[in-house]
C-alpha cells in the first residue's frame, strides 16, 4: 500500500473529530518521517515492517487510546514532553495557567511551587521562561515523579526540583512567591469520564469528590501557611466550579482575587494574593 492509501485509513475514526491529523501522525511515527513528508511522497511504499507498526498503532487509536499515550509524548507551551498511562495528558487550556503565572509581578529568583505536576508541563513551562526562579513540582504518584524527572532531564531544566508528596504532606517548613495547581476538579459520576480520552487518562489525576472540590478545597486552605506575605496563588478548575473557587481563595484570606476564561471562552483558572 502506499502512504496516500495508509491515509485514507483515516475515514475508519468516525469517533475522532481529528481523524486525519490522528491517522497522520501515526503513519509519520511508524516511518519514522514528518507529516510533510507524507504528502511530499504520497506515492511512496513503506516496507512491510512499517505497514504492521502503522496498523498496531492505529487499532489503538481504533480503541479510543488518546494520541498522546500511543506516540509517548505531547506538545505543551514550548516543550516536547513525555506522558505515560501514569499521568493526566496535559492539555492546551492548561497553558492559561503558565501565561497567567508570567504576568504576575514577582520578585527575581523567587521560589515557585507546582502541586500535582504529573508530567511536570507547568513547572518546566515556568522554568523554561525563567531560568532565575527556583521551582519545586511535587506529585503523589512515583511514576509521575519519575516521569516528571525524566522530562526535566531531557530539558536540562536545573531549576527544578521534583519531589514525591501528597500534596503539602512532605514539605518543610517553606514558603513560597507563587503556588500553583491543576488539581482533580471534576465529579465523581460525571458523564465524560466515560467519554473519549479520559478513559483511560488516571481517575486519581482526575476525580476529587461528589461535587469535584475536595482537592481544591484541601489545597486552598492548606496553601496560606506556604504562602509568603502577598503570595500568589492559582489553580485550574471546572467550567462551573469558578465562583465556588472564587468563595474558597476569599474564606482563606486572598484578596484581588479573578476567574479567568480560556480560549473557548471558558472558566478555567482562578487565583489570587495572600492578604499580609
Amino acid at each position: 500500500m502506499t502512504i496516500s492509501e495508509l491515509l485514507q485509513r483515516s475515514a475508519e475514526l468516525t469517533a475522532s473529530d481529528s481523524a486525519v491529523l490522528d491517522t497522520e501522525l501515526l503513519l509519520s511515527h511508524a516511518l519514522d518521517v514528518s507529516r510533510t513528508y507524507l504528502k511530499t511522497w504520497p506515492d511512496r511504499q513503506p516496507d512491510t515492517d512499517q505497514v504492521t507498526t502503522f496498523a498496531v498503532l492505529f487499532q489503538r487509536r481504533l480503541r479510543g487510546e488518546p494520541i498522546a499515550y500511543i506516540l509517548g509524548h505531547q506538545g505543551f507551551w514550548s516543550l516536547d514532553l513525555k506522558v505515560s498511562e501514569h499521568t493526566l495528558i496535559p492539555r492546551p487550556e492548561t497553558e492559561l495557567l503558565v501565561e497567567t503565572a508570567l504576568e504576575l509581578q514577582l520578585p527575581p529568583q523567587s521560589s515557585v511551587l507546582d502541586l500535582g505536576t504529573g508530567t511536570g508541563a507547568i513547572a518546566l513551562a515556568l522554568a523554561c521562561e525563567r531560568r532565575d526562579w527556583n521551582i519545586t513540582a511535587l506529585d503523589f504518584q512515583p511514576q509521575a515523579v519519575a516521569l516528571a524527572e525524566e522530562n526535566r532531564a531531557a530539558h536540562k531544566l536545573d531549576n527544578v526540583q521534583i519531589v514525591q508528596s501528597n500534596w503539602f504532606a512532605a514539605l518543610p517548613a517553606v514558603k513560597f512567591d507563587l503556588i500553583v495547581s491543576n488539581p482533580p476538579y471534576i465529579e465523581n459520576n460525571d458523564p465524560h469520564l466515560s467519554q473519549g480520552d479520559v478513559r483511560f487518562e488516571p481517575a486519581s489525576a482526575l476525580v476529587s469528590g461528589a461535587e469535584g472540590l475536595d482537592d481544591l478545597i484541601l489545597l486552598i486552605g492548606q496553601s496560606v501557611a506556604f504562602l509568603k506575605p502577598n503570595g500568589w496563588l492559582l489553580v485550574e478548575h471546572g467550567y462551573d466550579q469558578g465562583p465556588g473557587v472564587s468563595a474558597l481563595f476569599t474564606e482563606a484570606g486572598f484578596s484581588a482575587i479573578e476567574t479567568r476564561n480560556d480560549y473557548n471562552q471558558i472558566d478555567r483558572i482562578t487565583f489570587g494574593q495572600l492578604r499580609q
